[in-house]
Order: structure tokens, then C-alpha cells, then sequence
């Protein structure tokens, strides 16, 4: 039968170390100048500016979350694009529903 592990047991592996028995923890090795360089060819991130805007979200079921990314697949939009679309649409909707009436 075996023990359920507990805090002590995590500890006293921790302190062994890969190398056996009492074996002092290594310190990884600092990175050199050139590991923290980027290539010369990649691209740079993409900048996304956020100040001054706003944040709009929700919690959907999983049916939802499947045909968000569907779209966002499809029209390839982020969230955000994906979102500011459909606003625009259904506020074109309704905009078309007052002016007749509706």
C-alpha cells in the first residue's frame, strides 16, 4: 500500500535534487546576451493600444463559445473586431426597425 504524499514528502524531494540523494539544489545558469537577443528576422508584436478605450465582456455556454471562434475564424477578426461587428450590425438592425415603424 502506498502513502498518500504530503508537504513533507514534497519538501524532502525538492531538497534531493535529480541527482540523488542529498544532492544540493542547482541554480539554473543566466542566459547569455545572445539567448535574450531576438533574431534579426522576426517580426515585431503587433501593438495593441488600449488606453482610452473600454472593456466589454461576457460569460457564454460553450454552444456560444464554439461559433465565436467559428467566426473569428472565418472573417479571421479578433474579440474585439468580432464584437464591434456585431454591435454595428444589430445597431443597424434596430436603427432600420425605428425608422419603419417597428
Amino acid at each position: 500500500m502506498t502513502t498518500k504524499p504530503n508537504a513533507a514528502t514534497f519538501l524532502k524531494n525538492m531538497q534531493q535534487g535529480t541527482a540523488g540523494e542529498g544532492a544540493a539544489l542547482k541554480r539554473p545558469e543566466a542566459p547569455t546576451k545572445a539567448a535574450n537577443e531576438a533574431p534579426a528576422t522576426a517580426k515585431p508584436a503587433s501593438v495593441v493600444r488600449r488606453s482610452g478605450l473600454k472593456h466589454i465582456g461576457g460569460y457564454f455556454d460553450s454552444e456560444t463559445v464554439e461559433r465565436v471562434a467559428l467566426l473569428r475564424a472565418r472573417l479571421d477578426l479578433d474579440n474585439s473586431e468580432l464584437i464591434k461587428l456585431a454591435i454595428d450590425e444589430l445597431f443597424t438592425k434596430q436603427k432600420a426597425a425605428r425608422a419603419f415603424g417597428n
